[in-house]
């Protein structure tokens, strides 16, 4: 569970044979970077349009060998690799702000690409002005929410920055216009070949989650396979026995996790969350499959896998239940569905963001305490929680003890909050009733006026 040390790799050629890049370069161009055949050819093509190439690979939790992307990229002719670990800033920076809001869009999508992007994006422009390049690269699709996400972050941080997004290039889309123009260019250039057969999906990984396009899963009426699932456990091998973990909260941010079956305890934040993504990988927690609507306008269907954050969304809910002032959890759950489309749309580094995390951050204060969630069989519960902050009164809540609240007063409060109904009525019973009828839909009071005059009817006959 312990974290690797944190370093940023640059990696000059110095005297290793290498192409010389050309004497009247175009200039420099920092490459997004992943060692696959996409960004492969993208790196070979930029170079046969007269760029400079420096690579960038960004390690955020994603299962890919950095060294042998490191290694290829500068086989490649890269003139330098950086592979940057931004696990932990992914998990402080921006993991942890979206639990705070309890982001989630369309109900369900936690967001675990959509805030990957940004913290891929910032760094890559940190190096691009690092190494005085002039240009920014990537292999996002023209039809994804990548390419904006990617982009809108790169115009944000540096809006000087130019912006080669080969896949919306047409001298790129005209030369490779499938796989097999893909896999003859790599062949032609010398490119390592990837082995055995195309990956059934397109997928994206980091230590948040994994996602799972394309493939069959395009028809929404295919059920993914079992076999599909890499961050959760089969089915067949979830524990008989639940598991219950403590999560503590300090100003709404999760500060540890512990296990007292297992001894095991973390407050190192990407510990924490690493601990957390384990536990719900043994219970099977955090599979979704739905078919959400993408910046761009076009319907896309995802299976997604987000364990560890499913179980701390599930106990920060509960810890602000407790903790929470009524009325600011009201306007904190007005804006929690605007900051989710936000980051789904790629608009993280924007005013209206900077407004909203200050915004959270104010209804975070003294949100405090514990939470023990239960995790069996797929699922997460909050089962008790305790907190030096609490809004909670045992004496208050209680059927018995009346001190303090007396339930004779509840007689005035509802006769408060009767006035303006009664007042719709008496307007109501005063309007014609053909008007009411002709209203378009009709409304529960209007339905009513109605229904009690065929009542009154009734009785008259």
């Amino acid at each position: 569970m312990n974290e690797s040390t944190s370093l940023t790799t640059v990696l000059d050629l110095g005297a290793r044979p290498h192409p010389t890049p050309p004497t009247m370069s175009k200039g420099k161009v920092v490459l997004a970077y992943s060692g696959g055949l996409d960004t492969s050819v993208i790196l070979k093509w930029l170079q046969d349009q007269g760029y400079e190439v420096i690579c960038f690979i960004a390690d955020v939790g994603q299962t890919d060998d950095f060294e042998a992307a490191r290694v290829k990229a500068l086989s490649l002719g890269a003139t330098k690799v950086y592979v940057e670990n931004l696990r932990k800033e992914f998990v402080t920076d921006f993991i942890f702000p979206a639990v705070k809001v309890n982001a989630i869009y369309e109900s369900r999508y936690l967001l675990g690409t959509s805030l990957a992007r940004p913290c891929i994006a910032r760094r890559q422009i940190q190096i691009a002005i690092a190494e005085k390049a002039q240009f920014v690269s990537h292999g996002a699709t023209g039809k994804g929410n990548d390419q904006v996400r990617f982009e809108l972050t790169f115009y944000a941080l540096a809006p000087h920055i130019q912006v080669i997004a080969p896949w919306r290039d047409d001298t790129f889309i005209e030369s490779f216009k499938g796989r097999s123009d893909l896999l003859a260019y790599a062949r032609s250039k010398g490119i390592a070949m990837p082995s055995g057969d195309k990956p059934p999906y397109s997928m994206d990984d980091n230590l948040m989650h994994i996602s799972y396009e394309s493939g069959d899963l395009e028809d929404p009426a295919c059920a993914p396979r079992d076999a599909i699932y890499t961050k959760t456990d089969p089915r067949e091998s979830w524990p008989d026995t639940p598991e219950t973990v403590r999560i503590e909260f300090r100003d709404g941010t999760p500060v540890k996790a512990s296990s007292e079956a297992s001894g095991e305890s973390y407050t190192d934040p990407l510990e924490l969350y690493l601990f957390l993504n384990q536990v719900a990988k043994r219970h099977g927690i955090g599979r979704i499959d739905i078919v959400e609507n993408r910046f761009v306008g076009i319907k896309s269907r995802g299976v997604y896998e987000t364990p560890g954050a499913t179980i701390l969304r599930c106990a920060h809910i509960d810890i602000e239940g407790v903790a929470m002032d009524r009325e600011v959890m009201r306007l904190r759950d007005m804006l929690s569905p605007k900051f989710s489309e936000l980051v789904y749309n790629g608009f993280w580094f924007a005013p209206e963001m900077d407004f909203l995390l200050a915004a959270v951050d104010k209804s975070q204060e003294l949100i405090d305490g514990w939470v023990d969630v239960v995790c069996f069989k797929s699922n997460c519960m909050a089962v008790a929680r305790s907190s030096p902050t609490s809004l909670y009164s045992a004496d208050l809540s209680s059927m018995e003890n009346v001190d303090g609240y007396q339930p004779s007063d509840a007689g005035g409060f509802i006769r408060i909050n009767a006035v303006r109904l009664k007042a719709h009525r008496k307007i109501l019973l005063a309007t014609d009733r053909e008007r009411l009828a002709n209203a378009g839909p009709i409304g529960t009071t209007y339905a009513a006026v109605l229904d009690s005059d065929k009542t009154d009817a009734g009785a008259k006959k």
